[in-house]
């Protein structure tokens, strides 16, 4: 288990001139699938553009954007998180750290932190995860428990978590 930083990220809004390291970081969570398809940095390139903003557009429609945050450590851009400060619940509609991050605590200490603002309102954090995703330890560690929706199956790429203060 990695030991968790002493210092938390800073966080601040997302800017239109963050576009390009909000790619970079989407493109950084689907390499992996690219190296598995075979396909040339010419062609993951257009595609991954186009993926990115599709989820851009559809998570700008849906959730509020000043709840989009980028992560910094030392002023440099580590990750994004956009968390939804509900009437009910906190939703954690997305958390990512660059591959350098990953698996250093960073998320582990973000995670730490918003069950500690849930505590204090005494709601819900949830959150959707991929079944595949690494990150479902992570979050299942700190104890994420998978909750059933409508029309959710267990063939379902994503699965519904949710963290309850005691």
């Amino acid at each position: 288990m990695s030991p968790v930083p002493t210092t938390r990220p800073s966080s601040r809004p997302v800017v239109a001139s963050d576009d390009a390291f909000l790619f970079e970081l989407y493109a950084s969570t689907r390499a992996e699938e690219m190296a598995a398809w075979g396909w040339s940095a010419a062609q993951q390139e257009p595609f991954l553009r186009m993926q990115w903003m599709a989820q851009k557009r559809g998570y700008e429609a849906r959730y509020p954007s000043e709840r989009h945050s980028i992560l910094e450590l030392e002023g440099k851009p580590v990750g994004r998180q956009w968390v939804v400060r509900g009437e009910h619940e906190l939703l954690l509609v997305d958390v990512t750290l660059l591959p350098a991050c990953r698996g250093s605590g960073l998320g582990t200490s973000l995670l730490r932190s918003l069950q500690e603002e849930a505590a204090a309102v005494g709601k819900p954090l949830r959150l959707h995860v991929m079944r595949n995703n690494p990150a479902l330890r992570l979050y299942t560690r700190l104890g994420f428990t998978p909750v059933a929706e409508a029309g959710q199956g267990t063939s379902e790429p994503y699965l519904a978590l949710e963290w309850r203060p005691k």
